[in-house]
């Protein structure tokens, strides 16, 4: 175990080393940066699809307490920082439209059918977790499709972008943030088993942790922590090696894109972070001493439903400009009316998603994933 546990060290700064030579400090930074937040999720047993199921269903509300926590705690430091540097830094800022609500319902309700959203598929699938392979497999697809029909999605009616800061100020932004997740909080809580109210040490730990890596990702990267972008490149590149000309498409031939297309994706600060979340969410699976089992015997039927969720949380996150991460989570700290929004939405359809999970994934011959594999 300790051979395999110094090889895990070894494997980890190498990545972070490797990047840096490629690329340079900043995509060693960020490669880094990335590997913490999968030590983080895998290690520490956290996620974002889990505790909304948590919440939904057994009125548990510890994990999700913990989330808004996290959210509370990266706003205090986002939003300074924002406010200070407003030409070095931007935030997870997108408008609210309804193809943004949709997408965000949508994504809601698949993100249950693969046991975990953006960055839990990330970490599922790194964790050797055969739903999220097959889950990270769709959701490249899925978003790189979406930004196809990104254009037409926004015209079909859209605000502009409105931050609680622009709305309140710089200091009353983070105020209204703070108040915002605290009345959630305590709906949270008054809605939550008397027993499933207060999170665990581990959890706050992880919060803390996870509002951290989340500042430094602003700091070093100029953007807020975010999944999807890097997804959709990586599905771009697959299919302009296959031949397809992306340039006669709006989104990819848009002048900031068609740049990342031409680029390394090491120069990309989203698929950085995302390869970091990969690796380290397997060293924090194979540092433990015994590795579960992480695969689940699912019907044929079942395993298309997967692919079929995956694919649809791809193209619904590119609709909804984020997911659990760049939208809920970085959109709310960074002062994002659209992410408070898009977390009413996509609330709204985890509890259908929670619903038909029973009926569209049924096991073999033995049980299916354990729910604690639920990001």
């Amino acid at each position: 175990m300790r051979a395999t546990r110094i090889g895990l060290v070894l494997f980890g700064v190498i990545l972070a080393f490797g990047a840096l030579f490629a690329a340079g400090p900043r995509a060693g930074l960020l490669m880094s940066i990335g590997l913490g937040f999968g030590l983080v999720l895998e290690g520490m047993r956290v996620g974002f699809a889990g505790p909304w199921r948590l919440m939904v269903a057994e009125r548990d509300a510890r994990g999700f307490v913990a989330l808004l926590f996290a959210i509370g705690l990266a706003a205090l430091a986002a939003l300074p920082l924002l406010a200070a540097a407003p030409d070095e830094l931007i935030g997870a800022h997108a408008p609210v439209g309804i193809g943004m609500i949709i997408g965000a319902f949508f994504f809601g309700m698949a993100m249950q059918l693969v046991f975990g959203c953006g960055s839990g598929t990330l970490v599922n699938a790194g964790s050797g977790n055969a739903v999220g392979a097959v889950a990270l497999v769709a959701f490249i697809a899925g978003s790189f499709l979406g930004t196809l029909h990104l254009g037409w999605w926004t015209a079909i009616g859209s605000l502009p972008v409105i931050t609680l800061q622009g709305v309140f100020g710089a200091g009353g932004g983070v105020v209204a943030t703070l108040a915002a997740l605290g009345a959630v909080g305590v709906v949270a809580l008054r809605a939550a088993d008397p027993d499933k109210r207060l999170p665990a040490t581990r959890l706050l730990v992880a919060a803390v942790l996870l509002a951290a890596l989340a500042t430094l990702n602003l700091l070093v990267a100029g953007q807020p922590w975010g999944i999807v972008y890097g997804l959709g490149l990586w599905g771009a590149k697959i299919a302009q090696a296959a031949g397809a000309d992306l340039a006669a498409t709006a989104f990819w031939s848009a002048p900031v894109h068609a740049a990342r297309l031409r680029e390394s994706v090491l120069l990309d600060v989203t698929s950085l972070t995302n390869f970091g979340l990969i690796a380290g969410a397997f060293i924090a699976m194979r540092w433990r001493p015994v590795v579960a089992a992480q695969t689940g015997a699912l019907r044929a039927q079942s395993w298309l439903a997967v692919a079929v969720a995956g694919l649809v949380l791809g193209y619904t996150a590119r609709m909804a400009f984020g997911c659990n991460v760049g939208a809920f989570f970085s959109g709310i700290a960074t002062g994002s009316l659209h992410g408070w929004v898009w977390f009413a939405a996509a609330f709204a359809g985890s509890t259908i998603g929670i619903r038909l999970r029973p009926i569209l994934l049924q096991p073999a011959s033995r049980p299916p994933l354990a729910e604690a594999q639920a990001r």
